[in-house]
Parts: C-alpha cells; sequence; structure tokens
C-alpha cells in the first residue's frame, strides 16, 4: 500500500523476524537541543548553561533523555518497524550522559513477537566512542496493520 508522496507502510507483523536489527548513528547537534528546548519550553540549565554544568558531576552540558527517546522512536517509526507502527510501552534505562556534539550507536533488535496481540518487544542499546554503554531498554511496538 502506498501513502502520500510514495511513503509506504512498514513492516506487517508477519512479515518481521526475531533477531531482525538495525544500526543507526547519530550526532547531537546544538540545532537539536534547541529545537528540543524551545518546543518543550524546558530551561533546565544543566542543557545549556555550561557555568551551571560545570559545577555538576557531568563538568559541561549534556543531552536531555527524551531527546535520546526521540532518536529511538524515530528509528521505529522510519525503520523498524517502520512507517505506521506505534510504541505501545517502553522501558528505558540512561545509564551514561551523552554531551553536545557527540554520536551515539543505536541498536535495535527484534526479541519477541506477540502474533495475538499483534505486538512485537525490541531490545534498544546505544552507545558512545563505539564501548561506552548510556542506554539501554526494551519498547512494545505495535507494526502497522
Amino acid at each position: 500500500m502506498l501513502l502520500r508522496k510514495g511513503l509506504k507502510l512498514g513492516k506487517k507483523i508477519d512479515e518481521i523476524i526475531v533477531g531482525e536489527k538495525l544500526q543507526l548513528n547519530e550526532k547531537i547537534e546544538d540545532k537539536d537541543l534547541l529545537l528540543y528546548l524551545g518546543l518543550t519550553n524546558d530551561n533546565n540549565p544543566l542543557y545549556i548553561q555550561h557555568d551551571y554544568a560545570l559545577d555538576t558531576p557531568y563538568k559541561k552540558p549534556i543531552v536531555p533523555a527524551i531527546m535520546l527517546n526521540g532518536i529511538i522512536t524515530s528509528a521505529i517509526s522510519k525503520h523498524l518497524p517502520g512507517p505506521g507502527s506505534h510504541i505501545r510501552e517502553q522501558n528505558i534505562i540512561y545509564l551514561e550522559p551523552v554531551y553536545h556534539y557527540e554520536t551515539i550507536e543505536l541498536l535495535l533488535e527484534v526479541q519477541h513477537i506477540d502474533f495475538a496481540q499483534n505486538f512485537v518487544e525490541i531490545y534498544v542499546n546505544a552507545f558512545k566512542d563505539k564501548k561506552i554503554q548510556v542506554l539501554n531498554g526494551v519498547i512494545k511496538v505495535v507494526p502497522p496493520y
């Protein structure tokens, strides 16, 4: 089925297999941070004020966790399962801070398919510098119908 401007729906539940993976790299840019902060009216000094962040254990501004979550949800909406899918539940643990201008490597893997309830469980992990794990979690996704 084709949608507007040639966009195709993502994979339906019977087209997804356990073990299917997606890997993406995403660099956190100032423009992305400023858009997020402007849209949410979030003025947490830990996200943008170097003077404040210097007096914290982080020593410099960090990326809001919800922005990292946005990268994950975007990967699900665009790629796995793709357009038409919907996140039903998520449990993400943020292990290490991500700083401005860092690149994260995002890994998603289908771990379980529940045909009866029409959802897939996708395990998500993200790393910076190829070795430092910054988050992990499980996302339950309803694929497109």
